[in-house]
């Protein structure tokens, strides 16, 4: 798992009843289940609270099974915050930490207007020759990988038209550069606990930038990838939409985190992560 199960990212419950409608605030909570083919392999939790200008996301997961057992019994955890301009996500700032039984990482990254500011990783990532070098072009206009989960409504009374799909997200996060492009699939019913309704299903391609290794046999993979979708739920008084469930064919298996749970009135309180 490197910085909260990336290939690997709601909220809702007005916490101000009466005071003005640009001050209202929602915020939610979804549990997540982790498969690999088919296999349990971790949970993860999504947590944020959000008003008309502003966000709060923190996200914190767990490998479990026999892939936490050889992986060391992964964790992690990420927090990031930030604003909305239209229906873009300008991040603030992003913070993250993984663990195994041998080893700790942190993460945090600085940003401001879509620009990074600052980086700083503890311990470092071993440099590697064969590694796409980052220009300072690729930290400009970006977004971290936490709050790119989210995806704002062109027009918020029809959260769940088939545009809102149609975009690509320019990812950073700390040592690579990737764009994931979303295109539409389809508009499908759906019920778990807590939330009944249609999700918009989005197909995902993963673009890579700079930060890569392109001779890897896993980022090739990647890159030809044509199995990924990501089925995003809208958040009863906010102006987002959340992932419900993320789909990602492997080399070993299709990984699947999906919702258990749909809580609203579950805020977060995007902290640095320890």
């Amino acid at each position: 798992m490197r910085f909260v199960l990336r290939p690997v990212s709601a909220l809702i419950a007005a916490l101000l009843l009466f005071a003005p409608a640009s001050l209202r605030a929602a915020a939610i909570q979804v549990d997540y289940s982790m498969t690999l083919a088919g296999l349990p392999i971790g949970s993860a939790n999504l947590s944020g609270s959000f008003d008309d200008d502003r966000y709060n996301l923190k996200v914190e997961g767990e490998l479990t099974g026999l892939v936490g057992v050889l992986s060391g019994g992964s964790k992690g955890g990420a927090t990031a915050s930030g604003t909305f301009s239209g229906t873009r996500v300008l991040s603030s700032g992003f913070s993250a930490i993984g663990r195994s039984s041998s080893t700790k990482r942190t993460l945090q990254i600085g940003l401001s207007s879509g620009h990074v500011t600052r980086i700083q990783i503890d311990p470092p990532f071993e440099e590697r020759p064969d590694r796409v070098p980052l220009a300072e072009g690729d930290k400009r206009g970006v977004i971290d990988p936490l709050s790119a989960l989210m995806a704002v409504p062109a027009n918020r009374a029809v959260p769940l038209d088939a545009a809102n799909c149609n975009h690509t997200i320019p990812v950073f996060e700390g040592t690579q550069r990737f764009n994931v492009v979303l295109s539409y699939a389809e508009t499908k019913p759906v019920q778990k606990p807590g939330y009944a309704g249609n999700v918009l299903v989005c197909n995902a391609r993963y673009i890579p930038i700079a930060g890569h290794r392109p001779a890897r046999p896993a980022v090739k993979f990647m890159t030809e990838n044509r199995d990924m979708s990501v089925w995003l739920a809208p958040v009863e008084g906010a102006r987002v939409l959340v992932p419900l469930r993320i789909s990602v064919r492997t080399m070993i298996g299709t990984t699947v985190i999906e919702a258990e749970s749909w809580q609203l009135g579950k805020s977060a309180e995007a902290k640095p992560a320890r």
